[in-house]
């Protein structure tokens, strides 16, 4: 992911049922590139939603968690 200026951010994993399943980061980055690993270990596999929110910008991804 890349953020464009400094940036209260949050990243969360969502079930297909809409339920919060995991918060991977919630506070301040400043500008540049970065990257986030998901350790699923406790979760089952199947689809999620990872859902970005920095601000006013939202993007949400689908994923396929295959164990």
């Amino acid at each position: 992911m890349k953020i464009s200026e400094y940036a209260n951010i949050s990243i969360d994993v969502y079930n297909m049922n809409g339920q919060l399943v995991e918060n991977l980061y919630k506070g301040f980055k400043n500008p540049g590139e970065y990257s986030i690993n998901w350790n699923a270990s406790n979760v089952t596999s199947g689809a999620y939603l990872i859902k970005l929110v920095s601000g006013s910008f939202v993007k949400t991804q689908k994923v396929m968690l295959v164990k």
